[in-house]
């Protein structure tokens, strides 16, 4: 651990990355060790590694040069390489760069937030723990520059989700969880045997490696090694691990499940974080690994999308119990996401990657709110709740905002991923962009009409009783307010990060793919340069912004 503690690429001769996966793993291993005579350590003492985790992402992001070249595989940052398995070609080696910046703060933040706010209930050390660990794992994903590293940390994170669904979740809580197992170690099967392919076939002749950017661009940097067939086949499996984790329609069941019984902790951190591993591996590995077979597969996967969104938003609307409902939304918002990485423009990508910070804010403070109602009333059925605002105004209020923040309301932060999603999809996939947009009207029927049903008309005698939010639940739930008003205002800060990486992507998409466009009636771009941002934000040389354009031939 030492050598890894020592080493960085960064400016910064401080290993933040390193930090930032092991801090909260090393917290995990002291809390674990405390005494049993002494419970009532864990969650102060698991809130404070968390919190350190927390203020390093900070310092991540302040120290995070948007002012670099973003050139794919050449634009990460804080850099960090040491041998892992040298006859293998493994390494431990990680970097950010603005596609996974935000994802790394996101979840960084939302642990020690939900460790302070959300009591277990039971057996606070194991759970303190499971969460801290779940924050490494989660980290360590979405930094992981090696292929065999990624999936390490890939099943990190299953393990210890499992065990706080079945461990602390509600009445069908161990049928939850198996089912969880299930269908992400299948996915995490393909992926693993995806990885082992790709290394062998993709690594140049007699040197195995498992390092992202040397198979993605080759020895020589003209590309992978890999041939058509045999990528295609990888990204199939690679894609498939990683749509079970989204996820998408048909690959959903087990979100629902898993959401309604895990307890309020899991629900938020699992709506947060471990989603997003699905659509970042998309992103991080489908695209820059395969590129021409993204483009194969663009058409299917688009429609998967566009299929979750409006299949999320219908069955949301038919659920009686208000945590399905919005476990179900989640279906949808993350429908969008798969829309905009598949439309192969810089917009939409950028959107994408911005929506699922923005979906984890919004949606986890939704599940931190639900649970907070099922504290009181002991019910989440929406038959069974009304006039929730007469008895509790100040917790109506800030449902209110998360409700619209979801919706997608212009000035939140749940607006400018959708909305950059919905313009850069449309210039290469208009049909289903527009089919898409729907799901917006439908988002905002469910929830509207859920939330008339639990918070307006006569209340009953029970919900006469309903408590307020008390003074440590606004504490809780203020840095989740502040970000859907902030980012919703001035997403200037997330802009600037990801817009030239996602450029550069899309360039990289273009550069690799085949000659002919996965649609016939989509042209293809040819790029000059990938741009380059000084430090006032504005641009200096540009990109082209997606697959959709023409070169000044007309090709």
């Amino acid at each position: 651990m030492g050598s890894l503690l020592a080493a960085s690429g960064s400016a910064s001769d401080f290993p933040l990355l390193n930090a930032l996966i092991f801090v909260p793993a090393v917290g995990a291993l002291v809390v674990a060790l405390l005494p049993r005579s002494r419970p009532d350590l864990a969650r102060p003492l698991g809130t404070l590694f968390a919190a350190i985790g927390g203020a390093l992402a900070l310092a991540l992001a302040w120290q995070f040069d948007t002012a670099a070249v973003d050139t794919v595989g050449e634009g990460f940052q804080f850099v960090s390489q040491q041998p892992w398995i040298p006859a293998l070609g493994i390494s431990w080696h990680v970097g950010v760069d603005g596609i996974s910046l935000w994802l790394v703060v996101l979840t960084s933040l939302v642990v020690p937030i939900v460790l302070a706010g959300v009591d277990p209930h039971h057996d606070p050390k194991p759970y303190t723990a499971w969460m801290l660990l779940l924050q490494a794992g989660s980290v360590g994903a979405f930094v992981a520059l090696d292929l065999f590293l990624f999936f390490v940390m890939f099943e990190v994170v299953l393990v210890p989700m499992y065990l706080l669904i079945a461990g602390w979740g509600y009445e069908g809580r161990r049928y939850a969880a198996t089912k969880f197992f299930i269908y992400t170690m299948a996915g995490s099967a393909l992926l693993l045997v995806a990885i082992v392919a790709t290394a062998v076939l993709g690594s140049p002749e007699g040197d195995i490696t498992f390092s992202l950017q040397t198979l993605a661009e080759g020895p020589d940097g003209n590309g992978s090694l890999l041939g058509q067939n045999a990528a295609r086949l990888c990204f199939v499996a690679f894609a498939i691990a990683f749509l079970v984790k989204v996820p998408v329609v048909p690959l959903h069941t087990w979100l629902p499940d898993a959401h309604t019984e895990a307890p309020t902790a899991g629900s938020v951190v699992l709506a947060a974080v471990l989603l997003k591993l699905g659509t970042y591996g998309l992103l991080r590995f489908g695209l820059y690994l395969f590129p021409e077979a993204s483009d194969w597969a663009a058409p299917v996967l688009v429609t998967v999308g566009v299929v979750g969104v409006i299949w999320g938003a219908i069955t949301a609307a038919m659920q009686r119990d208000l945590k399905r409902l919005v476990a179900y939304s989640s279906v949808a918002h993350m429908g969008f996401i798969v829309l905009g990485i598949f439309a192969f423009t810089a917009t939409a990508i950028g959107g994408g990657v911005i929506q699922m910070v923005n979906h984890g804010i919004s949606t986890g403070a939704l599940f931190l709110l639900v649970g907070m109602l099922y504290e009181r009333r002991h019910t989440r059925q929406i038959d069974e709740l009304a006039g929730i605002q007469s008895a509790a105004p100040v917790y109506a209020g800030v449902f209110t905002l998360i409700m619209l923040s979801s919706v997608g309301v212009p000035g939140l932060n749940g607006f400018v991923g959708e909305f950059l999603i919905l313009i850069g999809s449309f210039d290469t996939r208009p049909v289903w962009t527009i089919i898409a947009a729907t799901g917006v009207i439908l988002a905002a029927l469910y929830l509207l009409w859920a939330y008339q049903r639990v918070f307006h008309g006569p209340p009953a005698a029970a919900d006469r009783q309903t408590a307020d939010l008390r003074r440590g639940e606004l504490l809780t739930l203020a840095p989740f307010v502040i970000a859907v008003v902030a980012l919703g205002v001035y997403p200037k800060p997330l802009l600037t990060a990801t817009e030239p990486a996602a450029k550069c992507l899309v360039m990289h998409v273009t550069v690799h793919s085949s000659d002919e466009p996965s649609d016939p009636a989509d042209p293809v771009l040819v790029f000059e340069k990938c741009e380059v941002r000084d430090g006032t934000g504005s641009a200096s040389g540009s990109a082209g912004d997606s697959i959709g354009e023409h070169d000044e031939d007309g090709h």
